[in-house]
């Protein structure tokens, strides 16, 4: 059976622009080689039945830090990298995922995964079994701006070309994500396993780290720019905090927490990334921004999986189901939007001709979105029928 050649018939086909119903999509050497209303000649090409589905880009998610709990399923208890790596990988195609960044933390000492060594050994492995992977499989490192000890790590991997977008996080109580030290210890004492004493030692660490991270991200910047790299920064909260990422030319805005910062981002032209996790759920696990909310208000670009693969695909579904999103517009935050973020949009992200067949086959018909089939670069690596 020749994989890249193919046509799904009778299918509703989610372009960037609108729905093209009763419509056939053409796959020619893994490339979409035509999308129209009614049938194509097949001239021998398989041809796969999509009456009553609906075909949609695959969803590139840039920020996916479930490769963390894959690894470290609790505290302390480790997985062979090689394995979680290929295990998360079907769960990703599974999902509707065809480009994943997997989101690696350096910030020794808040739980295993997130040594620098840890997190860059696997980002190692990570390229040492790249093209063995059913996805497209790249790295977001996220650099704990208090923790001097990552920089050269990260300036290694980086020259090496081993991260693909950088972030830059602060989770210093006192601001962003966790206002209060409380709320601090109420996340990572339980989520982390962590003891009073051990959180009051990385408390003080980061709080004494606060004075000198202007110019750890000042280096790390400066070696991304001439690269290429995209950079982005981590529950934002500010208007000062937009315009300094304005001023410095960051690509994005993860998770900004209030609506000060999501109009700053909005009048700069930063993309917005938010949590679908939270877009399902409808609210945040911090009782920071509801993700609901910020897009019924006209904010926000992007929808990454965060820390559920899954959610992708159901928080897109709710935005269209509560009215929030047309179709199409809800499908292009998960795929187009983060495509042009970083880049990659000359060669997917879309259901256009001339681009990679990276694409989805969905079930909307049931109480519950299904994915039936997935496919990269017209191969199938998913199949659910």
């Amino acid at each position: 059976m020749d994989h890249k050649n193919f046509i799904i018939e009778n299918a509703a086909v989610v372009t960037p622009t609108g729905i093209l119903n009763g419509a056939s999509l053409k796959v020619e050497e893994g490339r979409i080689a035509g999308i129209k209303e009614g049938s194509f000649t097949s001239n021998g090409i398989r041809k796969i039945c999509g009456t009553g589905k609906t075909i949609l880009p695959g969803f590139i998610d840039l920020h996916s830090d479930a490769v963390e709990k894959e690894i470290e399923p609790r505290p302390n208890i480790f997985f062979p990298v090689n394995i979680a790596l290929f295990e998360l990988d079907k769960k990703m195609a599974a999902c509707g995922i065809t480009t994943i960044f997997h989101a690696l933390s350096f910030a020794e000492g808040e739980i295993g995964v997130r040594s620098n060594k840890k997190a860059g050994f696997i980002i190692k492995e990570i390229e040492r079994l790249n093209n063995k992977f059913s996805v497209r499989t790249k790295v977001h490192a996220r650099f704990e701006i208090t923790d001097e000890g990552a920089i050269p790590f990260l300036e290694i991997l980086l020259k090496e070309r081993c991260i693909h977008l950088l972030s830059f996080m602060d989770h210093t109580p006192g601001q962003g994500q966790f206002k209060e030290i409380t709320s601090f210890k109420n996340y990572f004492g339980p989520v982390y396993n962590k003891s009073e004493a051990e959180l009051d030692i990385i408390i003080d660490k980061k709080l004494s780290q606060r004075k000198i991270v202007k110019t750890h991200i000042d280096y790390l910047v400066s070696l991304c720019k001439p690269l290429g790299i995209p950079t982005a920064s981590h529950d934002d909260d500010s208007r000062e905090k937009i315009e300094w990422l304005n001023q410095m030319e960051f690509t994005m805005s993860e998770f900004p927490v209030n609506k000060e910062a999501l109009t700053a981002a909005k009048d700069h032209g930063i993309s917005v990334c938010l949590g679908s996790p939270n877009a399902l759920r409808g609210n945040s696990t911090g009782n920071n921004l509801s993700v609901r909310e910020a897009i019924s208000l006209g904010f926000g670009d992007i929808l990454c999986s965060d820390y559920a693969p899954m959610t992708i695909l159901h928080a897109l579904f709710t935005l269209v189901r509560l009215g929030i999103l047309p179709l199409h517009k809800a499908v292009n935050m998960a795929s187009l939007n983060p495509a042009e973020t970083v880049g990659l949009d000359h060669r997917t992200g879309s259901l256009e001709e001339g681009k990679s067949a990276d694409l989805t086959l969905v079930d909307f018909e049931e109480e519950v979105p299904k994915i039936l089939k997935t496919f990269v670069a017209g191969k199938e690596v998913f199949s659910a029928c």
